[in-house]
């Protein structure tokens, strides 16, 4: 199949949520925003309005801050079991409704709803369910100070959790706030991005009368306007925040302005190292198919795990280019809505545009296509599609191997020295993924060691699982998801008694 962008106008249409396209769940109720601002929201595939929903201002966020404060006291009451049969229950819903949730994903997003928004559904199940049935593992310590005093620790919830998702993966994302924060026995008010607010504002529907009211609350908008209005707020006690360094950085600020806790997951601009003995005729295939997926190449690039910047050892560089290629070749692009679609498209124009001027600087600059292309100006086809491109005859200083694309761009440099290789793959400021190819465990283990990342994959390429670590260092973020030791340590604190015998 050729990969040439197809938009079909006859897939069927999704099922789109009906109370909450006012965009705010506040104290239990769906309710329009104050000031009765909407926001279209954009099928990035078709270039068309999907609907339109409420944005909410600096009143709505007070609102649903307001309700998420006087819901805290008995809600960090409830045993932790309970809240987290609460949330076993919302994983169960959702998946009573996943075909339905993928559709909306898929059409907001535009992530092809069979290598992508599926899955997503699936694994924002699979994090509920992880957090519904481990939140009872809040416990403290013991500690032994010495005679006739006896001293132990407890978890403590922190309060109202201002989290805010971007739109490349808003469904797991909102997933893991949900259940990091609840089960933990904070409240919650949630902003999902405005690109891509419908999948997410439908799991609320199906949790709005679950929860107790206030306890779980959404609010749509801008983030300039909505996300500002929520990581600023003096009653919100922790940001958790999703998104850009750019971006991160204003929510850093606003939380150190009044000394509240902040996890942030950034970018990041990920090295996949290749080894010799990675690429044997045996194994070249199913290496090929690891970058292809460490490059998120099926979500259109737009992944802050992206594996973007491919290092290849000198001996087998054209070799795995060339697998690659082939691989690439037969994915096609079209409707995310579309079942025979593996790539779907960029999520807005500005994003798209952003991508085709990192592509044309370095193309001009003397780097060589080896696939792909500069796509064309936005508004000459219809839809956001820009080819999988491969880029070689580069070095690690340029903008392209620095800066992340946030798209369907992977940067391809050969190495001969070990030493070399990982200094290149620690010259970024960003740190959150890294990924190791090599037959050799011995080797790959010494590298990981080496490697400033937070999460490393050797031989593997696949998406965070519950239950481990994930974050990043340098300016990849504070703190670390998708684990009960990370919810624990960032959305609880720490509490010591010692008492007198």
């Amino acid at each position: 199949m050729s990969q040439t962008a197809k938009v079909r106008n006859d897939t069927a249409e999704v099922i789109l949520p009906t109370a909450g396209l006012s965009g705010q769940l506040i104290n239990g109720a769906w309710v329009k925003p104050v000031s009765g601002a909407m926001l279209d929201i954009i099928n990035p595939c078709r270039s068309s309005v999907i609907t339109t929903i409420g944005a909410a201002d600096r009143e709505d966020v007070d609102a649903a801050v307001a309700a998420a404060k006087a819901a805290f006291p008995s809600w960090r009451r409830l045993a932790s079991r309970t809240r987290g049969a609460l949330l076993t229950e919302l994983a169960n819903r959702v998946s009573a409704h996943s075909e339905e949730i993928a559709r909306i994903l898929a059409a907001e997003t535009g992530n092809a709803l069979r290598t992508q928004s599926r899955p997503e559904v699936m694994s924002s199940i699979e994090v509920l369910r992880y957090y519904g049935g481990t939140v009872a593992e809040q416990k403290g310590e013991t500690l032994p100070l010495g005679p006739g005093l006896f001293s132990y620790t407890t978890r403590e919830p922190l309060g109202v959790v201002g989290a805010i998702i971007p739109w490349n993966s808003p469904l797991v994302l909102a997933a893991v706030k949900i259940g990091m924060a609840l089960g933990t026995g904070n409240t919650l008010v949630l902003k999902p991005a405005e690109d891509a607010p419908l999948a997410v504002i439908r799991v609320a529907e199906l949790a709005a009368d679950l929860f107790p009211n206030g306890v779980f609350n959404v609010v749509t908008g801008v983030g300039e306007v909505a996300g500002a209005a929520l990581s600023g707020h003096p009653d919100v006690a922790k940001i958790s925040f999703t998104g850009s360094v750019e971006v991160g950085k204003l929510v850093a600020h606003a939380a150190a302005d009044r000394i509240a806790r902040a996890t942030l997951e950034l970018g990041g601009k990920s090295p996949t190292i290749v080894y010799p003995d990675a690429a044997t005729d045996d194994r070249i295939d199913g290496l090929a198919a690891n970058i292809i997926n460490a490059m998120r190449f099926a979500r259109q690039g737009q992944s802050c795990t992206a594996g973007s910047r491919l290092y290849v050892h000198q001996d087998v560089f054209e070799p795995v280019l060339k697998k690659v290629v082939e691989k690439l070749a037969v994915m096609k692009i079209g409707d995310a809505l579309d079942e025979e679609t593996d790539i779907g498209a960029i999520i807005n124009e500005e994003r798209y545009s952003a991508v085709r001027e990192f592509i044309s600087e370095a193309v001009n600059s003397g780097a060589e296509v080896v696939t792909g292309e500069v796509p064309p100006a936005a508004g000459r086809n219809v839809g956001f599609f820009p080819k999988p491109t491969v880029l070689k005859g580069l070095t690690n200083d340029w903008r392209i191997v620095q800066e992340e694309v946030f798209g369907p761009v992977l940067v391809a440099i050969p190495w001969t020295s070990e030493v070399e290789v990982i200094e290149w793959a620690n010259n970024t400021h960003y740190g959150l993924a890294a990924y190791i190819f090599a037959n050799d465990l011995t080797t790959a283990l010494n590298a990981a060691s080496r490697i400033d990342a937070g999460w490393l994959q050797i031989n593997r390429a696949g998406g965070q699982i519950p239950g481990m670590s994930y974050g990043g260092i340098k300016q990849s973020g504070i703190g670390s998801e998708y684990s009960i030791e990370g919810a624990l340590e960032a959305y609880t604190a720490r509490k010591s008694v010692t008492v007198n015998l």
